[in-house]
């Protein structure tokens, strides 16, 4: 085994113990997940987040290719809230709820090391629930090829972030409490518990857990995902795949914190980090600001 492999296995460990310990070098304040013993969903206040903002080609791709005939399927649903529901096009690395507005501010100072640019491929539209059977919230989402180097730091990105980030939270995300907690699996209550939402990269007892599943959104509906709605939509997407069977490769060159509206739509976008010199924009201001 060779010692690159050790001390990144080694940094990742470290990391995972931090995350399942309320106590870590990293937690701020306490964090409440009272709200998991509810049948409604917690109110949501403000949440921010770390996410890859797509490159302006792959937008215009997708402006040109199948936003336009998503916007057609969705306004014959009769779904007009998700027909106009503001994004900013981009790939989660994690969410965390605080009404704090200086927390953008303490997760760029939390940020582990960059992973540096990353190449990889955008490929298979698919429709998915929060978690099956809960109803809502759904989404339509692109997802990312899990192959290749840049694929693998962008996994290894994750887990290091998760520490240091979700003990920002002030609890878990409302999208994932009520009808959506109860109905998860062991594994998906665990990680809400622990880190505030299921799908992001943890470690537990010495073994890295990778759950997350990178991918970006093209749909956020609150509307009952009903049999007809994901029939209409399987449809959708197997429709897509065929306009764009090769997928779309691309590279992120920057990561940005942003805010984001409940069901994980990003309204704003506050810093933006580039991926290979670290360099800090104030999107508001269009300021270097330093880490």
């Amino acid at each position: 085994m060779s010692l690159k492999f050790i001390t990144r296995a080694a940094m990742i460990a470290a990391a995972g113990i931090v995350a399942f310990h309320g106590t870590g070098a990293f937690a701020q304040g306490a964090i409440d997940n009272s709200s998991l013993s509810s049948a409604e969903f917690r109110e949501h206040k403000r949440t921010f987040g770390l996410v890859y903002t797509l490159p302006a080609e792959v937008n215009e791709l997708l402006n040109k290719t199948i936003y336009p005939v998503l916007r057609e399927k969705l306004l014959n649903a009769k779904l007009y809230d998700e027909a106009q529901r503001f994004n900013i096009p981009h790939v989660t690395v994690l969410h965390i709820h605080n009404p704090d507005p200086t927390t953008p501010e303490k997760m760029l100072k939390a940020l582990p090391k960059l992973p540096g640019e990353l190449k990889l491929v955008l490929k298979t539209f698919y429709n998915t629930e929060a978690a099956k059977g809960a109803g809502h919230p759904w989404w339509v989402d692109l997802g990312v090829v899990k192959e290749g180097a840049g694929y693998t730091a962008m996994m290894d990105f994750n887990t290091a972030a998760v520490p240091p980030l979700t003990a920002l939270r002030d609890g878990p995300l409302p999208r994932v409490t009520g009808p959506v907690y109860a109905v998860m699996s062991d594994a998906a209550k665990e990680l809400v518990r622990t880190v505030g939402v299921s799908g992001l990269n943890t470690v537990k007892d010495g073994k890295t857990l990778t759950p997350h599943n990178p991918h970006n959104t093209l749909v956020y509906s609150m509307t009952k995902f009903t049999p007809e709605l994901q029939a209409k939509f399987d449809e959708a997407a197997k429709e897509f795949n065929q306009i764009l069977p090769n997928g779309i490769p691309t590279t992120f060159k920057t990561v940005s914190i942003v805010e984001l509206g409940f069901a994980g739509n990003v309204l704003r976008e506050i810093y933006r980090i580039d991926l290979k010199s670290g360099a800090v924009t104030d999107v508001a201001t269009g300021k270097k600001v330093k880490k």
